[in-house]
């Protein structure tokens, strides 16, 4: 059994002045969600034994808020390649991963983490997909469990959506629009 769990980058800062959008920060409201979300993994008694992430400032900001309210270092793997990535380069970044870890942390971004949950989840699965489809928000979590022995074996439609929380589903005041 493998359990991969994905996690959007928080809501970032646009009205910050960067030359290239890979440096744009994390904004207020995107660390006291990050911050959130780590409390809420950690109330899950969810441990990682390995977390692959983009290199971008808002996913780096996102993970050391995460850290923060999870209480302990996720000692993350940067992989550029999931930079702005699509389903399919996810796909061949979750099949590469070692097969001696269980427990994989996928941060990345939109489109990308969505359509991969589409990809992996099966279209008659329940309310959860139908969420995700709807919108992926910013600070959102996906958690899937493959019945498989290796990363490689991971297919589409071979997914079983544990779980799908955003932001505002742990405090109203996070949703869209609020700050």
């Amino acid at each position: 059994m493998k359990s991969l769990t994905l996690l959007r980058h928080a809501k970032s800062g646009w009205d910050d002045p960067v030359a290239r959008d890979f440096d744009r920060p994390l904004n207020g409201k995107g660390k006291r969600a990050a911050a959130m979300m780590g409390r809420h993994l950690r109330s899950l008694g969810l441990s990682f034994d390995h977390v692959v992430a983009s290199p971008a400032v808002r996913v780096m900001e996102t993970l050391d808020e995460i850290e923060r309210g999870y209480g302990k270092a996720l000692n993350t793997a940067w992989d550029r390649r999931l930079y702005l990535a699509s389903a399919e380069t996810l796909l061949d970044v979750v099949r590469e991963l070692p097969d001696i870890t269980g427990d994989v942390l996928l941060v990345g971004h939109n489109p990308g983490l969505e359509d991969l949950v589409l990809m992996l989840v099966p279209e008659a699965a329940d309310g959860l997909r139908d969420a995700v489809e709807r919108k992926y928000p910013t600070a959102s979590v996906a958690r899937m469990a493959f019945d498989v022995s290796g990363w490689p074996s991971v297919d589409a439609g071979a997914a079983v959506l544990e779980r799908f929380v955003r932001p505002r589903d742990l405090d109203p005041t996070l949703g869209p629009d609020q700050d």
